[in-house]
């Protein structure tokens, strides 16, 4: 699918308000394959204004997330309806939020850090009396935690190794 510029969706939601087209064949025209996203482009231009259908970059918190899904269940409303409301930019997004929610855990609905992290630059002139004094509880917690997770990552390793392993075995009885 091509990118639509602000001044399409403007247009697109001008040419349904003139009444000359369906809203199906402006949909076509724009190959879509059906008219949710100009139906969402209407409910947020009428809601928020012409400067909601331009390109946002927002990062929502975990409490915002939540907060988003919660109002969402209990008013009963669709993506769509809830987008518009909260003035996100697709319906898309709370679809993730749905399934990562429902499928992994509350985990992925936090915000990830964006960007490379830094490398620290090890001085090996250091004693290990230095490296003792700044093991600080948060310095071990954090070192602890990253111990976990690169055992979890050869664990999925090792599994999808064997896994790998067990396919070509079959290919070679057939």
């Amino acid at each position: 699918m091509t990118r639509i510029t602000f001044e399409q969706k403007l247009d697109t939601i001008f040419r349904v308000e003139k009444g000359d087209e369906g809203i199906t064949s402006i949909a076509r025209s724009l190959n879509f394959t059906n008219t949710e996203l100009i139906h969402f482009w209407i409910g947020k231009y009428h809601l928020h204004g012409p400067e909601s259908l331009k390109k946002s970059y927002t990062r929502y918190s975990i409490e915002d997330k939540l907060y988003i899904l919660n109002y969402m269940n209990e008013n009963r409303l669709s993506d769509i309806e809830t987008a518009v409301h909260f003035n996100l930019p697709t319906p898309g997004t709370i679809r993730k939020w749905r399934i990562s929610l429902k499928n992994v855990s509350v985990d992925t609905l936090f915000l990830k850090e964006k960007g490379h992290k830094k490398l620290k630059k090890d001085n090996s002139k250091k004693g290990k009396s230095q490296n003792f004094e700044e093991g600080s509880l948060e310095a071990l917690r954090a070192e602890n935690e990253q111990l976990r997770m690169e055992n979890a990552f050869l664990k999925k390793l090792n599994s999808l190794v064997q896994e790998k392993g067990k396919l070509k075995r079959k290919t070679w009885h057939k």
